[in-house]
């Protein structure tokens, strides 16, 4: 059993904000591969079981808010016995350009709260994350990081923001189906401003 796990905040004033990526991610993969999101006592997620590509999936988005993350993950890797190879995080990356993906196999926090509580909860970094830019404001808007993060996307972002999604859910395929190293070799080096 594999799980998936896509960060960011419960409730609707928070539902298409950009740190909610991960969340959009998760729920377009619950979608197209017809795996229903419930709640799950003491679980501390929104979560549903499946199959993808062949192999049995646990997709889940934390009910608690992102900086607490880490409660969530935790319980669900507990409850179903699964270990840190077979967890993907799928988060937004500030340091990233709007529309790009970089998977990891593990790595730091890079000051994402989210992925911080994560590791405090589990001891460790080892687990693959996905990171999904959402870029950062522009200077000229004075706007401070907090509350761009919990913004909306543009209108002219959203088409982006439309393909960006449908390719983080294929990242997630790829690594469900082949591993950490093929959907870094794929998704890592892929010019997506072309596309």
């Amino acid at each position: 059993m594999k799980l998936i796990v896509g960060l960011g905040n419960p409730g609707d004033i928070y539902r298409d904000s950009r740190h909610n990526i991960g969340f959009s991610v998760v729920k377009a993969l619950s979608q197209s591969n017809k795996i229903l999101l419930k709640k799950e006592k003491d679980a501390f997620s929104l979560s549903g079981k499946g199959r993808i590509g062949g192999q049995n999936v646990i997709l889940a988005e934390p009910l608690t808010f992102m900086n607490l993350s880490g409660i969530a993950v935790s319980t669900l890797l507990r409850k179903y016995r699964i270990n840190l190879d077979n967890l993907l995080v799928v988060l937004d990356d500030l340091d990233l350009e709007l529309g790009r993906l970089k998977i990891r196999a593990s790595g730091s926090c890079a000051g994402h709260r989210g992925l911080e509580s994560i590791i405090e909860d589990l001891e460790s970094s080892g687990f693959a994350r996905l990171r999904i830019g959402i870029g950062r404001p522009h200077q000229a808007n004075n706007i401070d990081t907090r509350e761009y993060v919990l913004s909306g996307f543009t209108n002219k972002e959203k088409k982006k923001v439309k393909e960006t999604v449908f390719n983080a859910g294929n990242c997630c395929e790829v690594w469900l189906a082949k591993g950490v190293d093929e959907a870094m070799n794929i998704f890592n080096r892929r010019s997506n401003d072309n596309e």
